[in-house]
C-alpha cells in the first residue's frame, strides 16, 4: 500500500514537473515571438525626371538640373523582424525644358536648344511594395531597432497628364499676358489619334518603385526616416515626347500646332527669355530646323527619382478602455 502510494505520488510529481516545463517552454517561445505593429507616415522630398529632354547620357546634369517637389502619405505593416509591406500615395512634379538644360552649352546641346520643348507633369502615384530592414527589430514596437537601412520595390500605379506654356509674341520684352499652361495630350501633338498615326497615349500607366532608406528610432512613438527611389516607367510620353514631328495640317488647331513645333520660337516661353543671340549660335553650331528631331522612339523610356524625408508614427497595438464604475 505504502509502495502504490509511493508509485503515485511520483507519478503525480512527475506529471506536474512536465506540465511545469511545457508552460516554461511555451511562454519562453511567446516571449520570443514577435508582434506585428503598424505605423503611418508623411513624407517630403525633391523630385527628379529624366528623358527625352534631360538625357541619361548626362544623368547627373539630370538629376540637378530641374528638381521639384513631392510629398507623400503612407501605411506600413511590419510582419516580421526584417520584413514590411508598404502602402503609399505620392503626389510628384516633374518638368524638363531644352533652354534650361542647354544654354550654358548650345556647342553640345545645340539640336535641343533649337528643339525648345518642354513641359511639367504632376504625378499620382500608388504604390505598393515589399521592405527588407538590414536589422531586424525586437519582439514589440518598443524594442524595434535604433536604427537601420532599408532596401524596398514593388509595383505602382500612375496618372499623369503633361502640360506646357503657351507662346508669347516675340520681342526683346515679350508680352506673356494671356500665356498659359494647357494639357498636352489632348491636342496628339504628334499626331496622336490621326489617320496613320498611333492611338493617343495613357494617361494612365505603371511604375517600377526600388530604391534604399535609412530609418531611425526618434522615441517609442515616432521614426524617421529618408529614402531615395527610382521609378522606372513603360510610357515615353510622361514628358509629351517619343517621335517625329507630325505633318503639321494633320493637327486638330493652331494651339497644337504651336505645341507641337516650337523650333524658330525667339522666346522660351517657360522662362518668358529672349533666346535670339543663343538660337543664333545654336543654327552655326549644326541646329539645322529640318534635321532637328522632336523625339526619339526606341530609346529607353521615361523615369523618374524621387527622394523623402519622413515621420512615421507606430500606432499603438492595444488600446486600453477605462475600467466601467
Amino acid at each position: 500500500m505504502k509502495h502504490t502510494h509511493l508509485v503515485a505520488s511520483g507519478v503525480l510529481t512527475a506529471l506536474l514537473l512536465g506540465g511545469s516545463l511545457q508552460d516554461g517552454f511555451a511562454q519562453r517561445r511567446m516571449n520570443k515571438q514577435f508582434l506585428p505593429y503598424s505605423k503611418v507616415g508623411l513624407g517630403v522630398g525633391t523630385s527628379h525626371y529624366y528623358g527625352d529632354l534631360a538625357g541619361y547620357r548626362k544623368v547627373i546634369r539630370s538629376t540637378y538640373i530641374m528638381p521639384r517637389w513631392n510629398a507623400s502619405l503612407a501605411y506600413t505593416r511590419q510582419f516580421t523582424p526584417n520584413f514590411a509591406a508598404r502602402a503609399s500615395f505620392t503626389w510628384a512634379r516633374i518638368a524638363g525644358d531644352d533652354y534650361t538644360f542647354n544654354k550654358n552649352n548650345i556647342d553640345n546641346g545645340a539640336v535641343q536648344f533649337v528643339r525648345n520643348l518642354h513641359f511639367r507633369n504632376d504625378l499620382k502615384e500608388f504604390a505598393l511594395t515589399g521592405i527588407y530592414q538590414v536589422f531586424g527589430d525586437g519582439r514589440t514596437a518598443n524594442l524595434r531597432t535604433k536604427w537601420s537601412p532599408y532596401l524596398f520595390a514593388g509595383l505602382a500605379l500612375l496618372a499623369h497628364s503633361p502640360e506646357a506654356r503657351t507662346p508669347v509674341g516675340g520681342g526683346t520684352n515679350p508680352d506673356a499676358e494671356g500665356q498659359q499652361w494647357v494639357k498636352l495630350q489632348p491636342l496628339g501633338t504628334e499626331g496622336q489619334g490621326q489617320p496613320g498615326y498611333p492611338k493617343p497615349y495613357s494617361l494612365v500607366t505603371l511604375a517600377i518603385p526600388v530604391g534604399v532608406g535609412v530609418r531611425y528610432k526618434f522615441n517609442d512613438n515616432f521614426d524617421i526616416a529618408a529614402e531615395i527611389g527610382y521609378r522606372y516607367t513603360p510610357t515615353d510620353y510622361l514628358d509629351d515626347v517619343g517621335g517625329p514631328y507630325p505633318d503639321p495640317s494633320i493637327l486638330q488647331n493652331q494651339v497644337a500646332r504651336d505645341m507641337s513645333d516650337r523650333r524658330l520660337e525667339p522666346i522660351a516661353a517657360r522662362k518668358n527669355r529672349d533666346r535670339s543671340a543663343e538660337l543664333a549660335q545654336a543654327l552655326a553650331a549644326g541646329g539645322n530646323p529640318p534635321d532637328v528631331p522632336r523625339g526619339v522612339k526606341g530609346m529607353l523610356q521615361d523615369s523618374y527619382l524621387l527622394t523623402s524625408i519622413q515621420i512615421h508614427y507606430i500606432i499603438p497595438g492595444r488600446i486600453k478602455c477605462p475600467p466601467v464604475k
